[in-house]
């Protein structure tokens, strides 16, 4: 079991069970998924560009990247329907944990200029999404093998029915939020 597994297990959920005045024990917030997805606008032009986004992106995520295909055909973007454009990764379980742990005690504090995330980027249903702007913050990429610096993005998705909720669980994680204190 990953460090950060264990710690929800045995610290976290006890903690937030009494901070949010759960009734029962399954009703306490817990990290399901992350999806890491990057973009790839220029890949209509040439297609070793999204085998080597992929490459990076297994890189760091721990697991194969998928690529992602346009659903339809936009003509004024010279983009056909099936033409992939795109990078994705869903993790779950113990690489979840994993990569979260990597994310906020490796990557994020590795972020040129860093002041904290931003407290409002919650859907309403307790995920959380934001966007890295430098793949080359993950110690997995080689800076020199790189063609080129792409941003990527980043969604926890939560059991939490709202946004304090999550945010709460997340500050349990000791993600790096702006302004406010962690627990």
């Amino acid at each position: 079991m990953s460090r950060l597994q264990e710690q929800y297990k045995s610290e976290i959920s006890k903690s937030l069970f009494s901070k949010l005045n759960c009734k029962n024990l399954h009703e306490v917030p817990k990290i399901y998924k992350i999806v890491l997805n990057i973009g790839l606008g220029e890949a209509k032009d040439d297609t070793k560009i999204v085998d080597k986004a992929q490459e990076e992106l297994s890189l760091i995520a721990g697991q194969k990247a998928v690529k992602t295909k346009a659903k339809k055909a936009i003509a004024g973007f010279k983009i056909r329907a099936g033409m992939p454009l795109g990078v994705s990764v869903t993790l779950r379980n113990k690489i979840m944990y994993e990569f979260l742990d990597r994310l906020i005690n490796i990557a994020i504090p590795r972020i040129r200029d860093f002041r904290g995330l931003e407290t409002n980027s919650f859907d309403g249903n307790g995920n959380y999404s934001f966007g890295i702007k430098e793949q080359i913050i993950f110690p997995e990429i080689n800076y020199d093998n790189i063609d080129k610096v792409r941003g990527l993005n980043i969604t926890i998705c939560t059991t939490a029915k709202n946004n304090e909720d999550s945010l709460e669980l997340l500050k349990f994680f000791n993600m790096p939020f702006k302004g406010k204190e962690t627990n």
